[in-house]
């Protein structure tokens, strides 16, 4: 039965009534115990089949069963559902997560990474959210076990995943040229940021495939914040409102954007379109409903730490290896020809 459930370690710890690091050691040798304890533990491996899987043993045998997970900011929706699907999947296969979040500030990232050589977490999945000086990928590459994740640290030798960020700007800009825009404004994040380089770029390309030369393009550089998005939008009413579409490359962006744009009496879309990226926050509920790229962030916490069991971190010559998850356009009510061609 392909939905059957698998039994986990915490099934198992559960059961014998101990802990999951009381088992896990146990398994991995690390541990002896009372031989009534020790029976109770064999004894529900038995009665639930449990299957130990041979890629967490891979990675930590007899240490913390704990993988460390560094953001920048648990309020946001992106990293918040992140986070979860992370937590749910190492609660799966048996493994506790220790959560990290940097508040975006360099210093922090520097000291979390250094977990993994004091051996309080036996990998990192680690996120950030600006451009790396060199710092942090030297640390990666001499540390080992961390998976890059969202957003690139270009020097990093590890495994990366992010979404593919080019094909998302590719898809909003072909469905704003189709609707008939060629003047886009591009609200995106920092100028160094992958993720902002490959969504303008897919952008770019997506319009120009229709309008070509006929084509024109804004880029406001700035964070992906609420309160650049607000920043953003005042910018674009004082200039006149240059363009007939905008892509707000975040939904914190979008959001900021949105409510200037209101309060300053602008019509969405009738007197600009808007069209978003990430899907993750409520702009579903929004008047009227945001249309977006979405990204697959549950799938990207339940890959990344898949990712960071499979290595054979033991063999793995250091090297960069990128891997993309695929997004999608939600088409909904917010984008329209534009007033004026």
């Amino acid at each position: 039965m392909a939905n059957e459930r698998v039994t986990s370690l915490k099934d198992v710890a559960s059961a014998a009534g101990v802990s999951v690091t009381t088992v896990s050691r146990l398994l991995n040798g690390s541990l002896a115990l009372p031989r009534e304890t020790r029976k109770r533990i064999e004894d529900a491996i038995r009665d639930l089949n449990y299957q130990p899987n041979p890629h967490a043993r891979r990675l930590s045998r007899g240490r913390s069963d704990t993988i460390g997970l560094v953001v920048p900011d648990i309020a946001n929706p992106f990293f918040a559902t992140l986070v979860a699907a992370v937590e749910e999947e190492a609660d799966r296969r048996g493994l506790a997560v220790s959560l990290y979040a940097t508040l975006n500030r360099p210093g922090r990232e520097i000291v979390y990474l250094q977990l993994i050589e004091r051996n309080h977490v036996d990998g990192l999945i680690f996120v950030t959210n600006h451009p790396d000086d060199g710092q942090l990928g030297a640390l990666i590459n001499r540390t080992g076990k961390v998976v890059v994740v969202d957003e690139d640290v270009p020097d990093a030798l590890a495994p990366k995943l992010f979404c593919d960020n080019e094909r998302g700007g590719y898809l909003a800009g072909q469905h704003l040229a189709e609707t008939g825009h060629r003047r886009v404004l591009f609200v995106g994040g920092p100028e160094r940021m992958i993720s902002a380089q490959r969504r303008f770029h897919g952008l770019e390309r997506g319009v120009r495939e229709r309008w070509g030369a006929d084509a024109a393009f804004l880029n406001y550089k700035g964070e992906y914040t609420v309160a650049f998005g607000r920043e953003a939008a005042k910018r674009f009413i004082g200039e006149g409102m240059p363009a007939s579409a905008i892509f707000a490359s975040s939904d914190e962006i979008a959001i900021g954007l949105i409510e200037v744009l209101r309060g300053e009496g602008v019509s969405i879309p009738q007197d600009v379109s808007v069209i978003g990226f990430d899907d993750v926050g409520p702009l579903h509920l929004f008047a009227p409903p945001l249309t977006a790229i979405r990204q697959p962030v549950r799938k990207i916490g339940q890959r990344a730490l898949s990712l960071l069991l499979e290595t054979n971190w033991q063999e793995r010559a250091p090297s960069s290896h990128e891997e993309l998850l695929p997004v999608e356009i939600v088409v909904r009510n917010s984008v329209a020809p534009p007033a004026k061609p």
